[in-house]
């Protein structure tokens, strides 16, 4: 049986090392992320939020989309940079050096310079001139002292950053609104509504086992990126009474979005599951690292790093008014770089209004005493499972149960509530402190709980402690960069093999039962629904962007090479087959493609291209040419509108079809319809049938014809009718 978990392992590093690239993404990848038309996104700027703090600030394509627009317009396009130096500014190095070199370069953007780039006959002004001159003089002041200064301030730019947001909130980003840029930005948007299924993705190993079904690994087919693909089989979650329960874990996950707390990136049913897709986190769970790669404790840099990230996790969850509840080494996971997540957020709570609340929940030995004495609690629990999980991880075990120890529940209970824990050599003079003042009995004198006013600002006083703020040469232990950390920019003490599979062989995951008495029907259907979301939004845009599928996909007509495009138009305005003639319909002379061009067109279009796209093409110009009458259509030799009809096949007709007059827009599935036959050769001029989505008809009706004008008609071909007819405004492919 060890070959089966051999080539489940290989397939499943295989993937994971394609993933998000070309060699991930299925053959068809492009037509799953085919664009809509642009007029059918147009009804999503009343669904969603368009402002500019959501568009640009909030949604990751958004942002670049709108990079993009800037890009344009010299000012604007300064402004965004103006906007990128600052926040790299804030987020970079706390040890001073690299900001010294960015409150330069900021001031440098700052300095009046005749040479700016938006010095030109264009755009005469500076790039700040909306700026008054105060502002920008105490800026420069700032930046000059910030590059004498050991450790500059982090928020020196911040009020002329306030000011430069303001600036492109206003016009540019009206502008953008109306630009080809904010209809690709709705087109975008259209496809992350798509609906999902178990056809999104590709299944691989199974990775382990939550409360309610596996967790697998999975495969996202149009972009190759790698997931956690998490079961709640719908029987079992029915026994269980915890739809409530599961719906909770789904909308929790779907509004957090942290680094530091595992992300929700799809959500959809299948005819037995619940399905979550998760982050996948490559490198296994602290538990596998702390009890089968490192026994008897990590090093207490290592310590740091994590208790670091899980702080900010916390802190993430809190401010959103949530309660983790099931903090342990097995929730903590790794990623393939060694950052850490907090994961499994089944037994999490929103707080209303911060008020305190009660039930008995957890896992036992980690669980706070105020829990296990069933008291009213709040966020004090979770920092309590941080002080566990920090003594477990520098001594090798749990504070108050020994590792596969044979103990009561009743007995682990009385050693949270009543015993102290022991601290041996391992631990410094800090980490002890820390530990102690997590593990504090009493809620109301534990760290992180000492806030009375904002008790979810715990996380501040976890940051304030000695293990955190001070280095320690015997231990190796450094300050921590907190901006650098929330940046993502510190590299963690422990990287994960990229070959290796941290998880238990496939066959030592032991697997559910089958469910009986169970049956399900059309009242869970509502439930299901609430469950069935597809995407969510910054997850699946954040995949488009790292995968490179945006920058793929992304493109605009504007941005195609004008030589060739001018090389077609002249090729194409040079041709005697597309020479014009005069038309006079009564109402006046017009100029219109001529007869010997429609002869020869219906001769041979669908024997070159198959396609109605020309054809639509060619009908739509001819009714622009003409004003759309009915005697320019009758003498170009086509039928008169009035007149002409659709045949539709109905087999519960007589006579096989019914015919039908039409005025206005028609779904022509089914339908069979023919080019002009009065004066063009009927002899040399086939039928055609559309075979799916709904056609303008405006644009093609002088080319239909009755039943009776297509009986001469050849054999029908293939024809490919996934057409839009409409005009796209300029720059949108």
């Amino acid at each position: 049986m060890e070959i089966e978990n051999i080539v489940a392992n290989t397939v499943y590093i295989k993937a994971r090392e394609s993933g998000g690239q070309k060699k991930g993404k299925s053959k068809k990848w492009k037509n799953y992320l085919q664009f809509p038309h642009y007029t059918e996104c147009l009804s999503l700027r009343s669904d969603i939020d368009v402002s500019y703090g959501y568009v640009i600030e909030k949604q990751p394509i958004g942002r670049l989309l709108f990079q993009q627009f800037c890009e344009k317009n010299p000012q604007y396009d300064q402004c965004c940079t103006f906007l990128c130096k600052v926040e790299e500014y804030e987020t970079s190095d706390d040890d001073g050096e690299s900001r010294r070199i960015l409150a330069k370069a900021i001031a440098a953007l700052l300095a009046p310079n005749d040479e700016s780039p938006c010095s030109s006959q264009e755009y005469p002004l500076k790039w700040f001139s909306f700026l008054d001159e105060e502002s920008i003089g105490e800026s420069l002041k700032a930046a000059d002292d910030a590059t004498t200064k050991s450790e500059p301030s982090s928020d020196i730019f911040s009020e002329v950053y306030r000011k430069v947001r303001a600036f492109l909130a206003d016009v540019p980003f009206g502008e953008f609104t109306e630009s080809v840029y904010f209809y690709r930005y709705l087109q975008w948007k259209h496809l992350e509504r798509r609906p999902v299924d178990k056809h999104t993705f590709r299944l691989y190993r199974v990775l382990g086992k939550g409360g309610f079904g596996e967790v697998c690994a999975c495969q996202v087919r149009a972009s190759g990126k790698m997931y956690a693909l998490k079961k709640l089989e719908k029987k079992r979650v029915k026994k269980r009474h915890a739809e409530t329960l599961s719906l909770n874990e789904k909308q929790i996950l779907q509004k957090i979005n942290s680094p530091f707390v595992v992300s929700l990136a799809y959500a959809y049913e299948t005819k037995d599951a619940l399905c979550l897709v998760l982050t996948l986190m490559n490198g296994g769970d602290l538990k596998f690292h702390l009890y089968n790669l490192m026994p008897g404790g990590f090093d207490e840099k290592r310590v740091q790093f994590y208790a670091a990230e899980i702080t900010l996790g916390l802190q993430h969850l809190h401010q959103e008014r949530i309660l983790y509840r099931d903090l342990k080494p097995e929730n903590i996971l790794l990623d393939d770089y060694g950052h850490v997540r907090i994961s499994d957020l089944g037994l999490a709570v929103e707080l209303k209004d911060n008020e305190p609340i009660k039930g008995r929940v957890g896992t036992v030995g980690y669980m706070a005493p105020e829990i296990v004495k069933n008291e009213r609690y709040s966020y004090g629990v979770d920092w309590w499972g941080v002080g566990c999980l920090i003594y477990e991880m520098i001594e090798g075990k749990a504070p108050f149960r020994q590792r596969k120890e044979k103990v009561k529940r009743e007995e682990v209970e009385r050693r949270v509530r009543e015993d102290q824990e022991k601290y041996s050599d391992k631990f410094s003079e800090a980490a002890r402190t820390l530990c102690r003042g997590l593990l504090h009995k009493e809620p109301s004198f534990r760290l992180g709980c000492r806030r009375v006013g904002r008790p979810e600002d715990g996380a501040d006083e976890m940051k304030a402690h000695p293990f955190f703020t001070q280095g320690d040469a015997t231990t190796g232990r450094e300050p921590v960069p907190w901006k650098k950390m929330e940046a993502g920019k510190l590299t963690p003490p422990f990287c994960p093999d990229p070959r290796a599979v941290y998880a238990k062989d496939v066959l030592d995951i032991e697997q559910f039962s089958t469910v009986k008495g169970v049956r399900l029907d059309a009242s869970d259907s509502q439930f299901y629904g609430k469950f069935n979301t597809g995407c969510v939004s910054i997850p699946w845009q954040n995949e488009m962007i790292e995968t490179e599928c945006f920058q793929e996909l992304n493109v605009f007509e504007v941005n195609a090479p004008s030589k060739t495009m001018s090389a077609r138009r002249t090729n194409l305005a040079s041709s005697p087959a597309f020479s014009k003639e005069r038309l006079d319909d009564g109402h006046g002379t017009h100029m219109c493609l001529s007869q010997f061009f429609l002869h020869n067109f219906f001769r041979c279009a669908f024997r070159v291209c198959s396609s109605l796209g020309v054809l639509l093409f060619l009908a739509k110009r001819h009714l622009q040419t003409t004003g759309r009458s009915n005697s320019a259509c009758t003498s170009a030799g086509f039928p008169s509108t009035s007149n002409v009809s659709i045949r539709k096949n109905s087999k519960n007709s007589g006579n096989g079809y019914v015919s039908q007059n039409y005025k206005s827009v028609h779904d022509l599935r089914g339908c069979d319809i023919a080019g002009p036959s009065k004066d063009l050769s009927c002899e040399h001029l086939p039928a055609f049938r559309t075979t799916s989505k709904t056609i303008d008809t405006t644009f093609v009706r002088p080319y239909f014809v009755s039943k009776t004008d297509i009986s001469s008609c050849s054999p029908e071909p293939d024809v490919d009718s996934d057409i839009v007819a409409h005009k796209l405004p300029t720059g949108i492919v």
